[in-house]
């Protein structure tokens, strides 16, 4: 690796205000050829996960003869636009959420969603809204990390219960632990409700998938935790995720985003893309583990990772 770079948010705001990329009349800086600059600043939102996939696709493209940096900067506000600018020239990304956020940003906060639980749609959703701010968005791999709800696993097994409709069909009466904004999300209280017929008797404010949550259904005050697909640690709170056998949830699979005019070639699309062979869903709930529990850096967990799939030397 090239280093790591932590940055501000008043440092980002300097560069970008400097820049700020491809305006959506600047059809030039859109139609032109896509770039392959050698020396690519990978962005991470600071998360774990997303350091882990930052960590990836800055050793698969070291391995394809770029040198990179990683920068991390935790606000979507931020990043977004200094992507467009070319100050981050890849960045690990959402589909559904990066789609709803473009929307946003480009016809108001009130446009209806774009992303939805059906992904070539989501994509073409997305890469409509990408390709005017001069942004390149490859494949999606197989990994996803969507809300996601999980019980004991006691309560599982006596009420038999491996999916959300398992659930509905049970009229068990269940008290969720999750964010305040559950009440009005569609993918939380109301989706489970009209789509699953789950009997939810209230709300438990605790957030999505925090320690007191989880404990909250591990110790039998709520009986189901708002948490994601990716999450490392429910097996410590003796917690199973229950399928989401309908669809509910909007397709967020992990997709990298690239600045065309440095980042947009075949060359590194086909780096990336070699990790859209082998990564999954449970790959990343592993890795997220790793470094969360066992306290192992991102960049050791994805040269491990790289390493064990022969995708790295």
């Amino acid at each position: 690796m090239r280093g790591r770079t932590a940055v501000t948010a008043a440092g980002l705001l300097a560069l970008t205000a400097c820049s700020t990329g491809p305006s959506l009349e600047n059809r030039g800086a859109v139609t032109a050829s896509p770039g392959d600059s050698h020396h690519l600043t990978i962005g991470s939102a600071g998360f774990t996960e997303s350091d882990l996939l930052a960590q990836l696709y800055a050793q698969l493209l070291n391995q394809a003869g770029y040198k990179t940096s990683i920068i991390t900067v935790a606000n979507r506000e931020l990043y977004e636009p200094a992507l467009e600018s070319g100050q981050i020239d890849v960045v690990p990304e959402y589909a559904a959420t990066l789609a709803d956020w473009l929307n946003a940003k480009t016809h108001g906060a009130d446009a209806k969603p774009v992303g939805s639980p059906d992904l070539d749609a989501t994509m073409k959703a997305l890469r409509n809204l990408a390709a005017p701010r001069g942004l390149t968005v490859l494949p999606p791999g197989r990994a996803v990390d969507q809300n996601a709800f999980a019980v004991s696993a006691d309560y599982a097994r006596q009420h038999h219960l491996k999916t959300l409709g398992d659930l509905g069909a049970s009229k068990l009466k269940v008290r969720l632990a999750a964010g305040d904004e559950c009440v009005q999300r569609p993918y939380c209280e109301p989706g489970l409700m009209k789509v699953y017929g789950i009997d939810i008797t209230g709300i438990d404010p605790k957030g999505v998938g925090t320690t007191q949550a989880k404990r909250a259904v591990q110790d039998g005050r709520d009986q189901m935790v708002l948490t994601t697909t990716t999450d490392a640690t429910l097996d410590q709170f003796g917690l199973v995720l229950l399928a989401d056998d309908r669809h509910l949830q909007n397709a967020d699979y992990v997709v990298p985003v690239a600045n065309r005019a440095r980042a947009g070639s075949a060359g590194v699309a086909k780096a990336l893309g070699r990790l859209n062979d082998v990564l999954t869903t449970a790959d990343l709930a592993d890795m997220n583990r790793q470094v969360d529990s066992w306290r192992r850096l991102p960049a050791d967990v994805a040269r491990t990772y790289l390493e064990d799939k022969g995708l790295l030397k």
